[in-house]
């Protein structure tokens, strides 16, 4: 048998299976299905390194198991070509990204077939190809028709919506739709205008247009994903990134949030998965509280230099102007609040008076005003009233001098009674208030319940209410700028655009910076009416939530720091609880205190008695939460699905679904427009015509098209000057912008079942026949985006009717990540040297130059000495990390005339043994080219070598580091060079062999080696076979061997263990090369076993073995237990307990019969020489042991 040559044997069946289609999966089969997914990639550049092929290598082995297994198995591949990195290609280059896409989709497809994949290309998709993207078109288009039914929960066609709406208007309707969604009658639903009824409908769809807070990247003109930023920037070029609010379409993803959360407990995915989407749907249980922002400042009428907190009054909440005087307003409120506690009956009475008549207006009491603190105020009249004791007799003048200075210079009308008037004629005191009251009118509007702006925050703690000092709003929230004082306008205004810059995820991220900025405005306690200051801060965010947080700092540790920050103060509202030095966050142990009628309840009584209350004063109330937030689905981009949508009159209309796929247009530049357009904006023929149904020139859009004058049918139009036809027959402009990334991954999968269809997405006998995913293996990062999407997706689609399945993927592993080996030196930048203190060869001190570079040289005397180099066009000084003197460039005596010192990433292809091919290395770059390589014994330029020290190391050093494998990184290993040194299939069992599956390990391509020799023993062990041997009987060590590697491979791979079978083959092969086998019996079935692994050789070993078919299918070995049942024993045999030498015997002897064997043994009989043993001690199965 000729030598193991692996590059033609891999060649060979890698065209075998492509000609003979040996894995084409059949849609009707009388065999078991089973459907094996990995995630499809993008088609990058780069092509693929050694880390991308794990999990498709893990999927390939248990699809052929499979299928040996006797299933007919679906095991398909595609790209996802859709991406940004295509179109900023096209922009630097002027290449279209479809040209770029189909190069890249070329590399990978020779990539993957090289390292044998059983993939049905037959079923290939491309999410770029029109026949794929017609299909996500038209799952849009079924969305945007449905709305969700909270009463069937599930989703439904819109027109069960609108026959509600006809009959009987939206009062009873339970459905997911706006927050500001009106409510209307039948009566006014049939009286509305159609543009009216596609406003409110656009309100209830499950794909809709909203105003919405995104990622917008300036520089790349788009929106991203939060995924798609790092520290702040895009990933993809490290351009600044802010937030803005853009009309966008959305998915209305939050209709199927418990549904989402319900259907994990169905499905077998890893728990650290499943606790991610948990997490990001972020289920709450607790209560809505509305807060009343009170006014203030010249907008309605006040002082804009003054603030005046409100006093408490009953009911629902109340109208207050914060007219208090800022420079004392401090004092004035605690000076308030005693006054409170403390009335004189007089006041009290009148209190309890005002409280009970029925005024239609809103008192307040002990309530600042400029510098003094009044006894009633009326603010929507401006009226207030003073109760006199004693004592104002003695200051008249003073009286005098504060009502003049209220009436004149804050214009409020003030009236006085006695104590005597009101304790002994208190109507005669209400009659005169009432007839005052009727002679004056209500200011600007601020009277009654008629708050002008409201704060509703949702909150799991209602229960602790009562301490809360202060509220933070999302810097990005719309009441930001309307509620802000003009004195905090400026710092608001530079916080929120700080902020704008950083993404979600950083401020997510982002545990240890306190930052926030006080708007100067107040909110209205629902309880106490005590004001409530009105910070905002980027740890809250508006797209959760509410986007804003009734902050109680004895009892959530980040509102404690920031109150800390900022000297707020924390109230303790728990009972016999230190708060002294944290906050506390203990729900089962809480007892409340200091909060009214709260007091002494435990925190579910608390629960249910606070939300009781501020559902019966109208301010909150009871409530399950979800963080999850509706899913933006417009990108600004060109190279995307384009959206099936047209517009009328500013509204959007679907094309319909006989005229799709609505295929993307030409554009001379893949660049927003230069008023600020997507770039589809730069398309001249990217119009719709309603009535022909087909795209057309944009030069053909009339206004009135656009406002919606003619629906295209070329009818006379009565509203039109004498009903003059209009001419454009129904030219409408086409939606600019494009789908997201993730829209194309969110059905792939089901459309892999029945690529080829064009008249349906599937069929309905390839849908009911597949069913679902049996595997899916892919990576964690795809977590909260694509794996939820999709998900949701697909329970959209079982709602419809579509697909038999809820879940589309009953088993999910997240494969690991293969680690690559970053290598490191320090490196310094001398183009941006500043010296100072030398001279230059000008004989200028202190002159920017980037021509001298100082070293340490060893002197004739064997002292250290200061080296100078002068060179013009030196960029970088390398030092290798062994070079022993790299901290006197930082600081020292020998200081270089450069400031920093910095980790410098090396290309691991010219790094070999933690040793730099310099040379090499010089070639990759014009800068590396003109730099110096600093070693032990002295310096490397234009490979030249200067020695500074005597007898020291030449070589560069570098140093390993374990990182994420990436082309950034330059730490990347091409598949293409492995499998072109070692074999497809050393490299399949190498990425196995590297550890369990769930887990990242680091590459190190020297460990190749150990597979790749045992794949040369196992081809040397067939080689007997060649010269027509291979009918001998196996025996009972080869059954033994073969039955105990079946058992163990199978259960491995049934476990997805396949680290653990490598090994086991190997254990095998030894065994079987040891036995010297050269059994048929043996051989086969092993080759078959081997086949998931390392199929080439496995295919190859098959044919030699004499079968002409394909190995792919051959049946998976049986285990037979009998074969591992052991019929002898090996006995130690000792004397006097030390074992001299091993008698096999067979199990079924008895303790005599073993003895009488043992003592006729010729080497019982050398050991005994003749004497008569005292005793033998016999233990069957297990040992012998002779005495004396």
């Amino acid at each position: 048998m000729m030598n193991y040559d692996f590059r033609q044997i891999e060649d060979k069946w890698q065209k075998y299976w492509a000609k003979n289609n040996t894995f084409k999966a059949s849609n009707t089969s009388d065999k078991p299905k089973f459907y094996a997914l990995s995630m499809f990639p993008y088609p990058s550049g780069a092509g693929l390194h050694v880390g991308h092929p794990l999990g498709y290598i893990a999927t390939d082995i248990y699809s052929r198991y499979k299928r040996h297994k006797g299933f007919n198995v679906l095991h398909p591949m595609g790209y996802d070509s859709f991406g940004l990195p295509a179109e900023q290609y096209a922009i630097q280059t002027g290449q279209h990204p479809a040209i770029t896409t189909e190069n890249n989709i070329k590399r990978y497809r020779e990539q993957l077939d090289k390292l044998g994949f059983s993939f049905d290309w037959d079923r290939e998709v491309r999410t770029s190809n029109p026949r794929y993207y017609k299909w996500t078109q038209w799952i849009f288009i079924q969305l945007f028709n449905s709305w969700y039914n909270k009463k069937s929960d599930k989703a439904e066609n819109i027109s069960t919506l609108i026959s509600i709406f006809e009959k009987e208007g939206n009062e009873n309707v339970e459905a997911t739709c706006d927050d500001d969604t009106p409510s209307f009658s039948a009566a006014d639903w049939n009286g509305f205008s159609e543009k009216k009824k596609q406003e409110i409908l656009l309100k209830y769809r499950l794909t809709y247009l909203a105003d919405t807070e995104v990622n917008w990247c300036p520089a790349l003109g788009t929106v991203l994903a939060n995924d798609e930023i790092v520290n702040g920037v895009s990933e993809r070029g490290g351009h600044p990134v802010i937030r803005k609010k853009m009309t966008q379409w959305s998915m209305r993803i939050t209709a199927y949030a418990q549904r989402l959360l319900d259907g994990l407990d169905k499905i077998d995915w890893p728990q650290p998965l499943k606790d991610a989407q948990t997490n990001w749907i972020g289920r709450s249980v607790g209560a809505t509280v509305t807060f009343n922002v009170l006014p203030f400042g010249e907008e309605q009428g006040g002082d804009s230099n003054s603030v005046l907190p409100p006093t408490p009054s009953s009911g629902g909440g109340a109208n207050a102007r914060l007219t208090g005087d800022s420079s004392m307003i401090g004092v004035l409120l605690e000076r308030a609040k005693e006054m409170r506690k403390n009335p004189t009956p007089a006041e009290d009475k009148l209190w309890q008076a005002l409280r009970r008549k029925n005024l239609d207006v809103k008192f307040r009491r002990q309530h600042p005003v400029y510098k003094y603190i009044v006894d009633f105020i009326c603010l929507e009249k401006k009226l207030i009233i003073e109760v006199d004791e004693k004592i104002h007799d003695y200051q008249l003048d003073k009286d005098a001098q504060r009502t003049l200075e209220l009436e004149q210079k804050k214009g409020f009308t003030v009236i006085r009674f006695t104590n005597d008037e009101v304790i002994s004629n208190l109507e005669a005191v209400i009659k005169k208030i009432e007839d005052i009251l009727d002679s004056l009118s209500t200011g600007e509007g601020w009277g009654g319940d008629n708050h002008p702006y409201q704060i509703e925050v949702f909150t799991t703690r209602p229960d602790t209410i009562f301490g809360v000092s202060f509220m933070t709003l999302a810097p990005e929230h719309e009441l930001v700028a309307k509620i802000t004082t003009p004195e905090q306008k400026a710092e608001v205004e530079a916080y929120v655009e700080a902020t704008a810059k950083r993404s979600e995820r950083d401020r997510m991220a982002d545990v240890k910076t306190i930052s926030g900025v006080f708007t100067g405005a107040y909110a209205e306690h629902p309880f106490t009416k005590e004001p409530i200051p009105i910070w905002i801060g980027d740890y809250v965010l508006a797209s959760y939530g509410t986007g804003a947080v009734m902050a109680v700092p004895c009892g959530d540790q980040r509102d404690y720091d920031f109150a800390k920050h900022y000297n707020i103060p924390i109230p303790n509202i728990f009972e016999g609880v230190d708060i002294s030095e944290e906050a506390f966050a203990d729900k089962e142990t809480t007892v409340i205190a200091n909060s009214d009628f709260l007091n002494g309840l435990s925190y579910k009584d608390a629960m249910k008695k606070i939300i009781s209350e501020l559902e019966r004063i109208g301010h909150g109330k009871g409530k399950v939460n979800y963080r999850l937030r509706d899913a933006v689905f417009s990108r600004q981009r060109y190279w995307g699905e384009p959206f099936p949508v047209y517009y009328v009159d500013g509204m959007p209309q679907m094309i319909d679904e006989k005229y799709l796929p609505l295929e993307l247009p030409e554009v001379e530049k893949s660049l927003p427009t230069e008023t600020g357009e997507p770039p589809l904006g730069n398309a001249t023929t990217w119009a719709w015509d309603a009535k022909n149904n087909k795209v057309v020139s944009n030069d053909l859009v009339t206004l009135s098209a656009v406002e919606g004058l003619d629906k295209g049918d070329g009818m006379p139009k009565p509203h039109l000057p004498d009903g003059q036809k209009v001419q454009h027959d129904g030219i409408y402009p086409l939606e600019l912008n494009t789908m997201p990334g993730w829209a194309g991954s969110s059905q792939y999968f089901n459309r892999y079942m029945d690529p080829r269809n064009d008249e349906a997405i599937f069929s309905p006998e390839a849908i009911n026949y597949w069913q679902d995913v049996d595997l899916y293996i892919g990576g964690s990062e795809h977590a909260t985006g694509h794996l939820l999407y999709s998900r949701f997706w697909q329970k959209f689609m079982f709602d419809m009717g579509y697909v038999p399945k809820d879940e589309y993927a009953q088993k999910l592993i997240n494969q690991g990540m293969i680690t690559g080996t970053s290598e490191f030196a320090n490196q310094a930048s001398v183009n941006q040297a500043y010296i100072s203190g030398y001279k230059t060869e000008g004989g200028f001190e202190g002159k920017r130059a980037s021509n001298i570079i100082f070293l340490i040289k060893e002197n004739e005397n064997g002292e250290l000495d200061k080296f100078q180099y002068y060179g013009d066009d030196v960029k970088y000084v390398f030092f290798s990390s062994d070079y022993e003197y790299l901290d006197e460039y930082k600081e020292g005596e020998y200081a270089v005339p450069y400031n920093q010192v910095i980790p410098h990433r090396f290309d691991v292809n010219y790094v070999e043994n933690n040793i730099l091919d310099i040379e090499g290395y010089r070639k990759t770059n014009e800068s590396y080219n003109d730099s110096i390589y600093v070693v032990p014994g002295g310096f490397w330029l234009d490979g030249k070598f200067t020695e500074l020290f005597s007898g020291k190391s030449r070589e560069f050093k570098t140093y390993p580091e374990v990182e994420k494998m990436s082309k950034s990184k330059y730490n990347v290993v091409n598949p293409d060079a492995i499998c072109e040194e070692y074999g497809a299939d050393s490299l399949r069992l190498y990425e196995m062999f590297l550890g369990p599956l769930e887990q990242s390990k680091p590459w190190n391509t020297a460990g190749i080696t150990g597979v790749h020799s045992f794949l040369k023993k196992l081809w040397k062990l067939y080689s007997p076979l060649e010269g027509g041997e291979g009918g001998v009987a196996p025996t009972a060590d080869n059954l033994k061997t073969l039955h105990k590697t079946i058992k163990k491979v199978e259960e491995d791979i049934e476990n997805f263990s396949f680290n653990t079978s490598v090994s086991t083959f190997m254990i095998c092969v030894n065994e079987l090369t040891a036995q010297k086998c050269t059994s048929k019996a043996i051989l086969e079935p092993l080759a078959i076993l081997v086949s998931p692994y390392a199929p080439h050789i496995a295919e190859e070993l098959w044919e030699r073995l004499g079968h002409s078919e394909s190995i792919a299918e051959a049946p998976f070995p049986k285990f037979e237990e009998k074969y591992l049942v052991e019929s002898s024993k090996e006995y130690p045999i000792s004397f006097n307990g030390k074992m001299r030498f091993k008698l096999e015997l067979p199990l079924d002897m008895d303790k005599d019969e073993i003895e009488a064997a043992v003592l006729a043994h010729e080497k019982t009989q050398e050991q005994l020489q003749g004497r008569t043993p005292k005793k033998v001690i016999v233990v069957p199965g297990k040992i012998v042991n002779i005495v004396g």
